[in-house]
């Protein structure tokens, strides 16, 4: 207790501003948005680690991070996140401790999963903004695909020097990344999966210079305009279908506006999603289109949102199994025993007549939590293994 003039006491507490009250001192801001929201972070670099501990001093209330990659020494000059006694762990396990260090209020939970493989589309479902800070444009372009299928706003950072950019990519709303692609891009994906498939087992990616500072600035950007969508009622000006650049070296910064391409492939909005007791890893393809003959008709058909190579053939006579997303092929798994290349048979339509209706979606590369499509003739419907959210959201206490 605190004793004032005239012998007035009061409690300390009432002198005491609560964690976020500056940030309530912003006419617009609601605190609560904030406590209530859950954002995805896709790579815990540089750019990462800043996002992150942004998202953490706000106070979001629940983080998803995902990478893949162990913390290296030469991370340490750029990640505010890391120490020196971390090398070797993965860095989106480290982030999300710092990141519930920074903030107790904050739940954040780790995967070093692969943004394209391993995550299903109703994770991103449950997303209210979607972050990036790769290096990487095959994944940009299946983030990007991601989020438009289940219709979430995502916000792609990319650094380089003392430059970078941010971009607001939101469904219906101006340009999506793959709008932003250019030839060159296009090029380059397809040399990487060209050499994924035939000679190499990955590609070595050059290695990008890069600052903490030209990282925090493209960072705070990032969340800055994640904020401006988590308030979307209150009309703020975001950077949809836009970019922010900014030249550190000559302290030039501006926005470009890209062009929305009509016919693009990534405009694909699923708009029927039906939640099951589907696991991807208990239910099998027959019982799957089974069912979606029961809701649509008997010529129903499912539609998968990637191809799936089923069986490579060999001249020589030889064949095999492959059960796999075309896009993870290697050049191996087409060497045939006698030294030849084997062709392989691709599908994304499962039938009554497939002979692997045994199988389940995991055995033929769907993850946990996706989304397939069930069509009979024009008529599209999307069912989603919701059976599976809790290997995902679980820990974060989501209400569904």
């Amino acid at each position: 207790m605190i004793k004032m003039e005239n012998d007035i006491q009061f409690d300390k507490a009432d002198f005491e501003e609560d964690r976020y009250a500056r940030l309530r001192l912003i006419p617009w801001w609601d605190q609560d948005r904030l406590r209530n929201a859950t954002v995805m972070v896709v790579g815990a670099g540089a750019i990462g680690n800043e996002l992150i501990k942004n998202l953490a001093l706000l106070g979001i209330g629940k983080i998803l991070i995902f990478d893949m990659d162990r913390i290296e020494n030469t991370n340490l000059t750029r990640s505010v996140l890391y120490r020196r006694k971390d090398v070797g762990r993965y860095k989106a396990e480290v982030a999300a401790e710092r990141a519930m260090e920074i903030n107790p209020d904050v739940k954040a939970k780790a995967f070093d999963l692969n943004i394209i493989d391993d995550v299903g589309l109703g994770v991103f479902r449950r997303m209210d903004v979607v972050l990036g800070g790769l290096d990487n444009r095959e994944a940009r372009l299946s983030i990007n695909q991601s989020c438009y299928h289940v219709n979430k706003p995502w916000i792609d950072g990319a650094i380089e020097a003392l430059n970078g950019f941010a971009r607001v990519f939101i469904p219906g709303h101006g340009a999506c990344y793959e709008c932003t692609m250019t030839e060159t891009d296009w090029m380059l994906i397809n040399k990487r999966k060209s050499c994924a498939l035939l000679t190499h087992e990955q590609m070595n990616e050059g290695k990008i210079p890069t600052t903490p500072t030209s990282s925090s600035i493209i960072a705070g950007i990032q969340v800055q305009e994640m904020l401006k969508l988590l308030h979307a009622d209150r009309n703020l000006p975001t950077l949809a279908g836009k970019g922010y650049v900014f030249n550190g070296l000559t302290h030039d910064s501006y926005v470009v506006e890209y062009q929305e391409k009509p016919d693009c492939m990534s405009h694909d909005i699923y708009e029927d999603i039906v939640e099951t007791h589907w696991s991807s890893s208990e239910i099998t393809l027959g019982e799957v289109l089974a069912a979606i003959r029961g809701d649509l008709g008997e010529k129903a058909v499912i539609d998968l949102d990637r191809d799936i190579a089923t069986r490579a053939t060999c001249s020589c006579g030889k064949h095999k199994e492959l059960m796999i997303p075309v896009h993870k092929l290697k050049g191996q798994m087409l060497t045939c025993d006698c030294g030849k290349q084997m062709s392989f048979q691709s599908i994304h339509t499962i039938s009554g007549d497939a002979d692997f209706l045994n199988k389940t979606p995991a055995q033929i590369g769907l993850p946990p939590l996706h989304i397939i499509g069930g069509r009979a003739g024009t008529k599209m419907r999307y069912y989603e293994f919701t059976e599976d959210r809790d290997r995902f959201f679980e820990e974060l206490e989501i209400k569904i």
